[in-house]
């Protein structure tokens, strides 16, 4: 199974907005939205599974694909790792699934999977805004499952 991890690109400040959850993209964000999602079409199965937080900046940068998705409140910024797991269906489902979230909820998964490390550690992985973690689990007949980092791009390199 492929997990793809994309954090929300930039965003306003709170102090700009009110509610949280309504924090749209800044212009810089718009940007790197478009970038990410120019090189993810080109490398995506037409099978993916798109799961978005619902928080406003994270809906906008799933719409940059211009695929259909599906809003997940459990990937909300205070959404956890077994909810993103659960989410995902990690790592039972057989299409790769993008996961369009929050930190510290994705540093926190990446930590996890990749390196065992406790799910409630007070430093998770920083994954930049914008961008994408790509993992793959396989199963080793020798040794069982197994997670390896396929890639990490930024909005800034592409």
């Amino acid at each position: 199974m492929d997990l793809i991890l994309w954090r929300h690109a930039d965003a306003l400040e709170g102090r700009e907005v009110e509610d949280d959850m309504a924090r749209a993209l800044s212009h810089k964000g718009e940007r790197q939205a478009q970038r990410v999602a120019h090189w993810l079409n080109h490398v995506l199965p037409a099978t993916t599974r798109i799961l978005v937080s619902p928080a406003v900046r994270a809906q906008q940068t799933a719409k940059a694909l211009d695929r259909k998705f599906k809003t997940v409140p459990a990937l909300s910024p205070e959404g956890s790792v077994s909810g993103l797991l659960d989410a995902a269906r990690w790592p039972e489902a057989r299409e790769p699934v993008l996961v369009v979230g929050h930190q510290p909820a994705l540093g926190l998964t990446a930590a996890y999977l990749l390196a065992g490390i406790d799910v409630d550690a007070a430093n998770p992985w920083r994954i930049k805004k914008g961008g994408v973690w790509w993992l793959r689990c396989r199963e080793r007949p020798d040794t069982g499952p197994e997670v390896m980092l396929v890639t990490v791009r930024s909005p800034d390199f592409l």
